[in-house]
């Protein structure tokens, strides 16, 4: 990135705002003490959703848009918009942050049967041997709630959930890490299952939008055809898929009920994810 552009993007990013909106106190310090409580603070406070999409359009990746839209608003957003925002906010620290783009693997049979459309951050940390994989935008009852080094063969306990990384084989020239999720699997119990795998290639803005227009536009993206809705407190996840409501507490009770009307629908959007419904969307068909 060039100067010029860190410049614009320093002008349009209010650091006070984003912390005062994700209620972190704690020092500003590129250390892993800061890294690690930003990153737990903005998980728990700000939502996922796609709300955009639905209404037909790409949210914008302006850092000032997404402060109007995001800290500003009663909105939430997807990987892009919650990354760039930890970004800037890590970058105003000191901490050294490469952005990175993987292929989402829950579902799909490999990862190349997917597009490289998630993004997540590769944050290198003073005083650490290893880089950390930071992911405040993966909108899945299996996302990081806190960032983890780079590195197999090491399982890590989270704000609750448990997670590790492995090398998955590939022909490329670069090394094919995948994110595991240790969370419970059909017919009962718990089992390790991946959630996007990614090589550590840096990706630039540019990139960024065109991933973004694809998601936000395209008629075959699973975010332009219905709501997908994220919610994470520190005693329970809501997810809303569609007209399906989830409800899942920190002891692993799941409630789930199918809302029939649009108004209900809407105040479940206003009241249990804190978003304002925007204009020119309708939640339900």
């Amino acid at each position: 990135m060039s100067d010029t552009e860190l410049t614009e993007q320093s002008a349009a990013y209010d650091l006070d705002a984003y912390l005062d909106r994700i209620g972190f106190k704690g020092e500003r310090r590129a250390d892993l003490a800061t890294l690690r409580g930003v990153h737990l603070a903005h998980a728990l406070s700000l939502p996922f959703e796609n709300l955009d999409p639905v209404r037909g359009t790409a949210p914008s990746l302006a850092p000032a848009d997404l402060m109007a839209k995001m800290i500003h608003g009663r909105r939430g957003g997807y990987c892009y918009e919650h990354n760039i925002l930890l970004r800037l906010a890590l970058e105003a620290f000191g901490f050294r942050v490469t952005q990175l783009a993987g292929r989402v693997v829950v579902g799909a049979g490999t990862p190349e049967s997917r597009p490289r459309t998630h993004a997540m951050l590769r944050v290198e940390v003073a005083g650490e041997p290893l880089p950390y994989l930071a992911d405040v935008g993966f909108g899945a009852p299996g996302a990081l709630l806190l960032p983890v080094p780079l590195v197999t063969g090491t399982e890590f306990e989270g704000a609750g959930r448990r997670h590790r990384l492995v090398r998955l084989p590939h022909d490329g020239p670069l090394e094919l890490w995948e994110l595991q999720f240790h969370g419970p699997r059909g017919g009962g119990g718990r089992a390790w299952a991946g959630q996007y795998a990614f090589t550590q290639e840096p990706f630039a803005a540019p990139d960024l939008e065109v991933f973004n227009w694809f998601v936000g536009t395209h008629p075959r993206s699973p975010f332009t055809r219905r709501p997908y809705l994220q919610r994470t407190t520190a005693d329970r996840h809501l997810a809303l898929d569609g007209a399906r409501f989830t409800e899942t507490l920190a002891d692993g009770t799941v409630t789930e009920r199918t809302l029939a009307e649009e108004a209900q629908a809407r105040r479940v959007v206003e009241e249990e994810f804190g978003i304002e419904v925007p204009e020119g969307v309708t939640l339900l068909p």
